[in-house]
Protein backbone atom coordinates (compact mmCIF):
# COMPACT_ATOMS: atom_id res chain seq x y z
CA UNK A 1 0.00 0.00 0.00
CA UNK A 2 1.39 3.04 -1.15
CA UNK A 3 1.91 6.04 1.99
CA UNK A 4 3.06 9.24 1.51
CA UNK A 5 4.32 11.24 4.82
CA UNK A 6 4.91 14.85 5.18
CA UNK A 7 7.40 15.98 7.87
CA UNK A 8 9.05 19.27 8.27
CA UNK A 9 6.39 21.99 9.17
CA UNK A 10 6.17 23.56 12.28
CA UNK A 11 6.16 27.46 13.85
CA UNK A 12 8.37 30.31 12.51
CA UNK A 13 8.32 34.00 12.33
CA UNK A 14 7.05 35.86 9.47
CA UNK A 15 10.44 36.20 6.61
CA UNK A 16 11.76 33.15 7.90
CA UNK A 17 12.09 29.76 5.94
CA UNK A 18 10.76 26.06 6.07
CA UNK A 19 11.39 22.75 4.18
CA UNK A 20 9.25 20.44 4.65
CA UNK A 21 9.16 17.02 2.81
CA UNK A 22 6.93 14.22 1.58
CA UNK A 23 7.98 10.48 1.23
CA UNK A 24 6.36 8.13 -0.44
CA UNK A 25 6.55 4.24 0.40
CA UNK A 26 4.69 0.92 -0.22
CA UNK A 27 4.74 -0.47 -3.30
CA UNK A 28 6.02 2.86 -5.02
CA UNK A 29 6.44 3.22 -8.77
CA UNK A 30 7.04 6.17 -11.33
CA UNK A 31 5.23 8.95 -10.81
CA UNK A 32 3.69 11.50 -12.94
CA UNK A 33 3.42 14.38 -10.79
CA UNK A 34 3.79 15.29 -7.14
CA UNK A 35 2.27 18.70 -5.66
CA UNK A 36 1.51 20.36 -2.57
CA UNK A 37 -1.95 21.70 -1.17
CA UNK A 38 -2.59 23.45 1.47
CA UNK A 39 -5.93 24.27 3.72
CA UNK A 40 -6.21 27.16 6.08
CA UNK A 41 -8.58 27.05 8.84
CA UNK A 42 -12.43 28.32 7.83
CA UNK A 43 -10.72 27.88 3.79
CA UNK A 44 -10.67 25.74 1.00
CA UNK A 45 -7.78 23.36 0.02
CA UNK A 46 -5.93 25.53 -2.76
CA UNK A 47 -2.91 24.50 -4.90
CA UNK A 48 0.52 25.52 -4.05
CA UNK A 49 3.37 23.12 -6.15
CA UNK A 50 3.17 20.74 -8.27
CA UNK A 51 6.85 19.06 -9.51
CA UNK A 52 6.51 16.57 -12.50
CA UNK A 53 8.22 13.41 -11.61
CA UNK A 54 10.15 12.88 -14.47
CA UNK A 55 11.09 16.05 -16.49
CA UNK A 56 11.06 18.16 -13.33
CA UNK A 57 9.07 20.44 -14.52
CA UNK A 58 6.87 23.14 -12.00
CA UNK A 59 3.97 24.92 -11.22
CA UNK A 60 3.17 26.95 -8.60
CA UNK A 61 0.23 29.49 -7.72
CA UNK A 62 0.54 32.92 -7.93
CA UNK A 63 0.42 33.21 -4.08
CA UNK A 64 3.58 31.48 -3.62
CA UNK A 65 5.99 31.91 -6.71
CA UNK A 66 8.75 33.31 -5.92
CA UNK A 67 9.10 32.15 -2.41
CA UNK A 68 8.59 28.75 -2.80
CA UNK A 69 10.80 26.23 -4.53
CA UNK A 70 9.13 22.43 -5.44
CA UNK A 71 12.33 19.90 -5.93
CA UNK A 72 12.28 16.09 -5.78
CA UNK A 73 14.99 13.14 -4.75
CA UNK A 74 14.05 10.41 -7.06
CA UNK A 75 16.77 7.73 -5.54
CA UNK A 76 14.82 8.66 -2.36
CA UNK A 77 11.12 8.68 -3.55
CA UNK A 78 10.90 12.14 -2.13
CA UNK A 79 9.53 15.62 -2.84
CA UNK A 80 10.13 19.07 -0.97
CA UNK A 81 8.31 22.41 -0.55
CA UNK A 82 11.55 24.97 0.18
CA UNK A 83 9.44 28.01 1.76
CA UNK A 84 11.25 31.44 2.12
CA UNK A 85 10.05 34.53 3.31
CA UNK A 86 6.90 32.93 4.66
CA UNK A 87 3.85 35.25 5.60
CA UNK A 88 1.27 34.95 7.92
CA UNK A 89 -1.49 34.22 5.31
CA UNK A 90 1.11 30.88 4.66
CA UNK A 91 0.00 29.15 7.85
CA UNK A 92 -2.31 26.10 6.96
CA UNK A 93 -2.16 22.21 6.89
CA UNK A 94 0.57 21.41 3.95
CA UNK A 95 -0.55 18.11 2.44
CA UNK A 96 1.26 16.29 -0.44
CA UNK A 97 -0.17 14.59 -2.92
CA UNK A 98 0.90 12.49 -5.71
CA UNK A 99 -0.81 10.67 -9.07
CA UNK A 100 0.32 8.10 -11.85
CA UNK A 101 -1.59 9.02 -14.39
CA UNK A 102 -0.29 11.07 -17.18
CA UNK A 103 -2.36 13.85 -18.02
CA UNK A 104 -2.56 15.61 -21.23
CA UNK A 105 -3.25 19.22 -20.18
CA UNK A 106 -1.01 21.28 -17.75
CA UNK A 107 -4.17 22.60 -15.99
CA UNK A 108 -4.67 19.29 -14.52
CA UNK A 109 -1.70 19.52 -12.32
CA UNK A 110 -3.16 22.49 -10.65
CA UNK A 111 -6.66 20.65 -9.10
CA UNK A 112 -7.05 18.44 -6.36
CA UNK A 113 -9.21 15.42 -8.17
CA UNK A 114 -6.28 15.27 -10.17
CA UNK A 115 -4.28 13.42 -7.44
CA UNK A 116 -5.16 9.69 -6.43
CA UNK A 117 -2.72 9.63 -3.43
CA UNK A 118 -3.04 11.98 -0.45
CA UNK A 119 -0.57 12.35 3.12
CA UNK A 120 -1.91 13.31 6.40
CA UNK A 121 -0.60 17.00 6.08
CA UNK A 122 1.91 18.72 8.18
CA UNK A 123 1.17 21.94 10.19
CA UNK A 124 2.88 25.11 9.04
CA UNK A 125 2.04 28.44 11.37
CA UNK A 126 4.03 31.36 10.61
CA UNK A 127 3.50 34.53 13.40
CA UNK A 128 3.71 37.91 13.20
Amino acid sequence: QIQLVESGGGLVQAGNSLRPSCAASGHTFNWDAMAWFRQAPGKEREFVAAIRWISAWTYYSDSVKGRFTITRDTTKNTMYLQMNSLKPEDTAVYYCAATNQVRSSNGAYYRDVTYEYWGRGTQVTVSS
